[in-house]
């Protein structure tokens, strides 16, 4: 199920380089004029079809794959998901887009024989897309254990009632199945095992879709956010991932890599702002003399330079201790890069969007919505005060440990 990458890391980015120079960057333009021409936006672009294809053909599929399931480290997996960052819906081109690499390492760490057949298989075929369903509007979602959502035994069937909102993919015509993160035992007396995780396939009854979202005005279509409610929702027992109470487990499990994927695509969306802003820095002129003489801007240049490169190396140092220790004996960097780098891109492109003038905050450049992209990073795995007080306490308690 789990084919093999068989090219080595560094080829592997040279082709990649030139796919995105030959297919994606051509066809910016193109893909968005489909997606605005279709009857809805979270229709599937014709565009992606044929270039999934052809990266399927190019190898270049299936990259985020663990090294133990024939797939690369995650020190080799950085700098690709950084050039696949570049362009803010090219990871699904080579299926390596999110939420579908955490749901397809749940199902790969997680799931029955079963569900991974039925599940897991199309999506790493890139023939069906997914959603995760934890956040919801009426409580604190930043602290998962707050999570309201019931999932109550019923004889041979779970039933399932609650409100969820932030649903990435949700609304995609693609997606056909919805990983849902609720409560099963809410009074047990430990906080992190009254949760569960089950599955619920689109079109079960009980399912409805409220109404798509927008950050910052942008829907992200067609993938989206959504806003869903789950109404007397009845799935089989099967549908259980790994067990009742295993919920919170397999959160921690599958957030780890998809937060530190999430900082790579961000490095790439913020070297891809410095250049385009130095590029600009040499082509207008402003009182006489060329951007790139002021002052003003060299600085802003010569910070960005400075600020991606730390977070670049922050992102590798994290990626290789993954490698070499876990996930979870990596949580330290995890929590840092978390913090870090979503801010470290949002300034950047801020600085870069300035250098554009006001064509910068336009649809013409990809910078407003990269923008965006960063900005709800520090609320999609968790906020950054969330982080920050979870590297506070472990930074703490070492040296508590030591002293």
């Amino acid at each position: 199920m789990y084919a093999a990458i068989d090219t080595s890391a560094k080829e592997l980015k040279e082709h990649l380089i030139a796919f995105m120079d030959e297919h994606i960057y051509p066809n910016e333009t193109a893909y968005h004029e489909q997606l605005n021409a279709l009857d809805s936006r979270f229709q599937t672009v014709p565009l992606m079809e044929d270039l999934k294809a052809k990266a399927r053909s190019a190898g270049l599929w299936n990259l985020f794959v663990p090294i133990n399931y024939g797939g690369l480290t995650n020190a080799d997996y950085a700098p690709l998901a950084e050039i696949m960052g570049r362009v803010l819906w090219s990871p699904e081109v080579f299926n390596c887009n999110a939420p579908d690499t955490g749901n397809m390492e749940v199902f790969i760490k997680y799931g029955t024989t079963e569900q991974k057949e039925r599940w897991l298989k199309p999506l790493l075929e890139g023939e069906i897309r997914s959603a995760f369903a934890m956040t919801e509007p009426d409580v604190a979602s930043s602290d998962a254990t707050n999570v309201q959502t019931s999932i109550e035994r019923d004889g041979d069937e779970y039933v399932i009632n609650g409100r969820k909102w932030f649903i990435t993919n949700a609304m995609y015509e693609r997606t056909k199945i919805f990983i849902v993160m609720g409560k099963s035992d809410p009074d047990n007396p430990n906080r992190h095992i009254q949760q569960s995780q089950i599955l619920v396939p689109r079109g079960t009854p009980g399912l409805t879709f409220i109404r798509p979202l927008t950050t910052l005005g942008y829907d992200d279509a067609p993938q989206g956010h959504a806003e869903i409610l789950l109404e007397n929702v009845r799935v089989p027992i099967e549908n259980m991932l790994l067990g009742e109470g295993r919920g919170f487990e397999i959160a921690q499990g599958r957030l780890g890599p998809g937060r530190i994927h999430h900082c790579m695509r961000l490095i790439g969306c913020a070297q891809r702002a410095l250049e385009l802003a130095c590029r600009r820095a040499v082509s207008r002129s402003t009182f006489g003399k060329k951007l790139a003489e002021h002052q003003s801007v060299l600085e802003d240049i010569a910070k960005s330079f400075c600020e991606i490169e730390q977070a670049r190396l922050l992102t590798l140092k994290t990626a290789t201790k993954m490698d070499e220790v876990g996930a979870k004996e990596a949580r330290d960097l995890i929590a840092a890069g978390q913090i870090a780098v979503p801010m470290m891109a949002q300034r950047v492109i801020d600085r870069c969007m300035q250098i554009h003038g006001a064509g910068g905050l336009t649809g013409d450049y990809f910078m407003a919505q990269a923008f965006n992209y960063a900005r709800w990073c520090r609320q999609a795995d968790g906020p950054d005060q969330v982080h920050m007080m979870a590297l506070g306490k472990q930074l703490v308690r070492q040296h508590m440990a030591s002293s």
